[in-house]
């Protein structure tokens, strides 16, 4: 096998002159219009004395009124987050802010739901995936929080992409993460191997690091690769030999050749190589454990990897890819204002406080994480757990195949269809058949979520 061939959005007036006038000899009529005019005068003096000391204070209580706003997060440290709330309410002394954090499960349905109640949030995370899902609930963004040419030079194009949308940006990213290669450092040494520097090298490497016992079963995995339930984000990392090897994840038929080599690779390591199977451990579990040699993983997994083993001798490495195809995925959450918000000026004010350098540094100093900002990746330059997602970022796509989102829509819909897909191979479909079946489900996926039925 060649190494560059591994897988192939009023009353009517009458004119003047035709009113009749007081007679100039009726003196009581003019009298009594006299009266009448003087009354009016004193009803229109007192009137504008009321309008000048009432009505401007009642605009002024308008004005010291606070806007009270409702902020969704999930992942942040309520004890980080508040300080920093804090610190934007003092600077801001007429917008309140109350954070409340949310449960993954159903947040996506929940935001809709709420948003079009009239009781949903002004300011929350969203996934980058899910733009199709939620855009008729986001707001866009005015240029007083952040032009287009300023979004471009400080995210990352995968984000450009996402949340640009008719020339609209639609939220700010408050993080960035992409699907990286984990190695256990002591497996790799007691057997003198490497880190892989191609596909080629990590096939070879992943059987070479495979124990099995007598009866054949797996005791040390070379690599999490090939099955679906048990590989932890299954449909990223698929996703990743699809888009590596040219497959158009909008219709996997259009390019079927690519995305059936790109299956047959994958599937590969649990078929041919048996370098893991569906008897196994969830891959993260295995890895924790030190059951596996090579994961492909985020940064968010870098914690429970060691919160599980924190004796763990690991590494992280950008992932492997094709020559002239150094391409990841990105799986990252952004900040986004409700189009119902009540407050939306003080909203899109304290989501630009958000997206500031300063706030996102201190956001992240309990619990470091990979910065969505271009201009402060130099800041994670000497980091080795962290850099090797940062160095990567600029050259990740998205994929709807993402994992763990929960939103019971796009994404967990499409990795339904993909886990019957590599599954049906493991039983003996064929990969042309198993794709055709894939991109034919999937197009009634975004036909039923997606608001671009055939994004290239």
């Amino acid at each position: 096998m060649e190494e560059n061939v591994i897988f192939k959005n009023p009353q009517n007036i009458p004119p003047v002159g035709s009113m009749p006038s007081p007679l100039p000899s009726d003196k009581s009529i003019a009298k009594k219009i006299i009266k009448l005019i003087l009354g009016l005068l004193v009803v229109a003096s007192l009137g504008a004395f009321v309008a000048v000391l009432v009505i401007p204070k009642q605009e002024n209580e308008l004005r010291s009124e606070k806007a009270t706003l409702v902020y969704w997060g999930l992942w942040e440290d309520p004890n980080v987050i508040q300080p920093i709330i804090s610190d934007f309410m003092k600077q801001n002394p007429n917008i309140k802010v109350s954070f409340v954090q949310q449960d993954i499960e159903q947040y996506r349905e929940r935001i809709r739901a709420r948003i079009e109640n009239g009781t949903g949030p002004d300011v929350f995370w969203f996934h980058n995936t899910w733009w199709d899902m939620l855009s008729d609930v986001l707001a866009p963004l005015p240029s007083d929080v952040i032009t287009k040419n300023d979004f471009e030079k400080l995210y990352y194009k995968v984000s450009h992409k996402d949340l640009i949308k008719n020339g609209a940006i639609y939220g700010i990213p408050l993080e960035i993460d992409t699907l990286s290669l984990y190695v256990n450092i002591d497996l790799f040494n007691v057997n003198g191997a490497s880190a892989p520097t191609n596909w080629i090298e990590f096939a070879d490497i992943a059987r070479q690091l495979t124990v099995k016992d007598t009866d054949g079963n797996i005791k040390t995995a070379g690599a999490a690769v090939g099955t679906f339930d048990n590989v932890t984000h299954a449909g990223d990392l698929i996703s990743l030999f699809f888009v590596q090897n040219g497959s158009n994840l909008y219709d996997l038929s259009s390019t079927s050749q690519q995305s059936s080599d790109a299956l047959r690779f994958y599937t590969s390591f649990a078929l041919d190589d048996k370098v893991w199977d569906s008897t196994l451990d969830e891959s993260v579990v295995s890895f924790a454990k030190g059951k596996v040699a090579m994961y492909f993983g985020y940064f968010r997994d870098y914690f429970a990897i060691k919160e599980a083993n924190p004796d763990i001798n690991l590494e992280i490495h950008p992932v492997l890819h094709l020559p002239e195809q150094d391409i990841t995925i990105a799986s990252y959450w952004a900040g986004g204002v409700s189009v119902k918000s009540r407050h939306q000026e003080e909203a899109l004010l304290f989501l630009k406080f958000l997206a500031q350098k300063e706030t996102q540094q201190r956001l992240f100093a309990e619990q470091s994480h990979p910065y969505a900002r271009i201009d402060m990746a130099s800041l994670l330059k000497d980091d080795k757990v962290l850099y090797p997602f940062i160095s990567q970022a600029q050259n990740a796509v998205s994929s709807f195949f993402a994992s763990d989102t929960a939103d019971n829509g796009l994404n967990d819909k499409a990795n339904e269809h993909l886990r019957n897909a590599v599954n049906a191979v493991l039983s003996g479909a064929s990969y042309e058949t198993a794709v055709d079946n894939l991109s034919q489900e999937v197009q009634k996926v975004l036909q039923e979520y997606s608001s671009v039925q055939a994004s290239p």
